[in-house]
């Protein structure tokens, strides 16, 4: 497959149609056509479902689309790293992180680089554990900030000075609200709602004295936002980390902390044996200046 051919698979895809490809890069639609047809060949699988007026992915389509996506982004990433190693310490830095305060001293490190370094651009991407590990493996980030547990096998860790603390997201109508902290007993019999990341063994099933998977788990979610909108529609109470949900003013609900308190500890984590760039690596070194002496694991 060559990258001009995926570029065109792109196009297609996103526009659906080939006339509408075909304008949007300045190319005939003959050509256009051939050369996916080509591809299919090459391919030995149906891309398109062809209709009257728009053209549609077959199941072996979308999965090129979300591949073709990463192989293009990960070849600009590479070109540009390549690119920046002949000039005075310029190009990009990719970072993958989840909803945490601790986003913060990742980019007051990167303001202070770019205040020496302008040319440097700082890039981050959002998701949960998952989607962050994911782009870590594929190679499209330098880095990725998680929370503790990090499987160690695979990353490189360095653990930043700072913490996230778990609670309880709820209305402030409800029985528990009047409750400056939530004990494991508060909740046992309430509905829950819970990160998707949460595994068996994790701190809250230390925290709860048993598995989450013996509660009431009445939905889970993958960013704080969406798990504060079922908490608003009344669907249960949500296990989040605090500083995340703004809940003063006349918002409808509060956060509660847990008692005992249950910190989350967060690290900034690479590939092992990554090969770093030197705006990655530079970033890097900054950040482990940040907080005097390096804490790698």
């Amino acid at each position: 497959m060559e990258l001009r051919v995926l570029r065109y698979f792109l196009a297609v895809a996103r526009e659906e149609s080939i006339s509408g490809a075909a304008e949007y890069l300045h190319l005939s639609q003959p050509t256009i056509s051939r050369q996916l047809m080509d591809l299919e060949e090459e391919l030995g699988k149906k891309l398109f479902i062809r209709g009257n007026r728009s053209i549609t992915l077959t199941e072996e389509g979308n999965l090129l689309r979300k591949r073709a996506g990463e192989i293009i982004d990960l070849v600009e990433k590479t070109t540009n790293e390549l690119s920046a190693m002949d000039s005075d310490l310029a190009g990009d830095i990719y970072v993958g992180a989840g909803e945490t305060e601790g986003v913060h001293f990742l980019t007051r490190t990167a303001r202070k680089l770019q205040a020496q370094y302008p040319q440097l651009h700082f890039h981050i991407s959002s998701g949960d554990a998952r989607d962050v590990t994911d782009q870590l493996d594929k190679g499209l980030i330098d880095f990725g900030l998680l929370f503790e547990p990090i499987n160690q096998n695979k990353y490189n860790t360095y653990r930043l000075p700072v913490y996230d603390t778990w609670g309880v997201l709820m209305r402030r109508d409800s029985p528990l609200a009047e409750k400056t902290s939530i004990s494991p007993r508060d909740i046992t019999d309430k509905p829950l709602i819970v990160s998707r990341n949460l595994q068996e063994g994790s701190p809250l099933d230390g925290w709860l004295g048993k598995s989450l998977r013996g509660l009431n788990v009445a939905a889970t979610y993958s960013l704080a936002y969406n798990a504060s909108l079922m908490v608003e529609d009344g669907m249960g109470y949500a296990l989040v980390l605090d500083r995340i949900i703004n809940t003063s003013g006349d918002s409808p609900l509060c956060f509660r902390p847990l008692a005992p308190a249950l910190h989350a500890h967060m690290s900034i984590v690479w590939k092992k044996y990554q090969v770093f760039s030197k705006p990655a690596e530079k970033f890097l070194t900054i950040l482990r200046m940040e907080d005097g002496e390096p804490k790698e694991n």
